[in-house]
């Protein structure tokens, strides 16, 4: 069997309270990826993202990471330098962020901060670099993108500011994408897109993807395999196309309480969290 693209077990990230104890807010997660495609699902505040931003070392004091394996390519991320990290990041594992308006420098045309993304991790001369600019935008079916890549962050719309982060991320080339709601800021049309998108991506590369949502249908559509968070652990874990048919009490209840284009219930059904919390 390939040992896998990532590994990690009891993943816990804790924040410090009050009263002088800790928090957390991922609580022993642990999973295996392969060159697959994971949806990782949950309510607001169930640790999805939390998990995403500590496998690449983003979690900065007070906040705390610990694991018993965090290993990428079979290389402890616990135990690496900073140095070795950065260089990590972007060219092995790459995420993009909920909504380029608060990721993209906003003084810096497009196409610089793509090259930019490029030089820090494999230089090549000026003429390479923006050719490679030019057939990242391309890449991500984006029109006349040599007038594109002159323009600055807020030119460009919603949806055409995720394709530029895709692009960003995705030019180094790296083995792992990490996709943090990168559609809840985009109308629904253009969530299509850029899904559609990301997964054209991901198969002609052969890239790992962890695709991190509250939409359920979205997450079941475009992956592989769904873990579902709550309260910082691991819940449920199924085949994306068995969804509808977990078993766990919470994965039944967020399912249950997604609206349906013909609704016909009076009410929408609310969580009984009593059921699998014991009290």
């Amino acid at each position: 069997m390939n040992s896998p693209l990532l590994s990690v077990r009891d993943l816990r990230v804790s924040f410090p309270m009050r009263d002088g104890g800790r928090a957390n807010v991922v609580d022993g997660v642990s999973f295996d990826l392969g060159r697959e495609r994971l949806g990782i699902v949950g309510e607001s505040g169930s640790g999805k993202s939390m998990t995403g931003r500590a496998i690449l070392r983003l979690i900065r004091p007070p906040g705390r990471v610990e694991a018993a394996r965090l290993a990428f390519e079979g290389e402890d991320l616990t135990t690496l330098p900073e140095r070795r990290m950065r260089k990590l990041r972007g060219a092995g594992i790459s995420m993009v962020m909920q909504d380029p308006r608060y990721s993209l420098n906003p003084v810096m045309t497009v196409g610089r901060q793509i090259a930019e993304a490029q030089r820090v991790h494999a230089p090549l001369g000026r003429a390479a670099t923006r050719s490679r600019v030019i057939e990242m935008l391309r890449a991500v079916r984006i029109h006349d993108p040599e007038r594109v890549a002159g323009l600055y962050p807020h030119e460009v719309s919603g949806g055409m500011g995720q394709r530029v982060m895709i692009a960003m991320m995705l030019i180094p080339r790296p083995s792992l994408l990490i996709a943090d709601e990168p559609t809840s800021a985009l109308d629904v049309s253009v969530q299509a897109q850029v899904l559609g998108l990301i997964d054209d991506l991901v198969k002609g590369q052969g890239m790992g993807l962890i695709l991190i949502s509250h939409d359920l249908d979205l997450v079941a559509r475009y992956c592989d395999r769904i873990l579902v968070m709550n309260s910082g652990r691991v819940v449920e874990t199924c085949e994306a196309r068995l969804l509808h048919e977990a078993r766990h009490p919470y994965t039944r209840g967020l399912l249950a309480a997604v609206p349906r284009m013909r609704e016909t219930r009076a009410e929408l059904p609310t969580l009984d969290r009593r059921v699998w919390e014991g009290t």
